[in-house]
């Protein structure tokens, strides 16, 4: 399914058009059985899960690397980075291709749901867990209806000394 098809399938049943002038639009997906949202701005495009060349010595997380039109694109599988146990790749899975701090990367996720528009109301901040669950990366959590999703700052998550794929900004 193409972004596009996604934006025009989205739970608001606003026009793709006008989704473009939201900020708080988030493309869903699955992982497991949690949901999760990464801002739609760094979406370039979804993928259906393909071959992979592997890289040597890197961390499980790290899947490999693709060519994607002559761009070398790391690939991250977020249920490793998550530890959400063993990833089984089926005709669901897909790569999204983000573009992150300049930087193109690709994140294996178990399946994309859609595309959605949070207003102010239908965004929490993540609840404080102290040092036991290293929260720095999760923007918050929304709600639609029934469905909580969990926000995900991935130029945060990318720009993690452990995960090493993009120079943390300087604020």
């Amino acid at each position: 399914m193409s972004l596009q098809e996604l934006k025009a399938n989205s739970v608001t049943g606003v026009p793709a058009v006008a989704l473009d002038l939201v900020t708080n639009e988030f493309l869903t997906f699955r992982l497991g059985s949690e949901e999760y949202g990464i801002e739609i701005l760094k979406v370039q495009e979804i993928r259906g899960y393909d071959s992979i060349t592997h890289i040597a010595n890197s961390p499980d997380y790290i899947k490999g690397v693709i060519n994607l039109r002559g761009i070398i694109v790391p690939i991250i599988d977020m249920r490793i980075k998550f530890n959400l146990g063993h990833a089984t790749y089926d005709q669901f899975t897909v790569v999204i291709i983000l573009m992150v701090a300049g930087r193109v990367m690709g994140i294996v996720v178990d399946g994309v749901s859609d595309v959605i528009t949070l207003a102010d109301e239908q965004m929490r901040q993540a609840p404080g867990l102290g040092s036991v669950i290293d929260t720095e990366y999760i923007m918050g959590l929304g709600t639609v209806d029934e469905r909580m999703l969990i926000l995900i700052d991935i130029e945060k998550l990318m720009s993690r000394s452990d995960m090493g794929l993009i120079a943390r900004s300087i604020n």
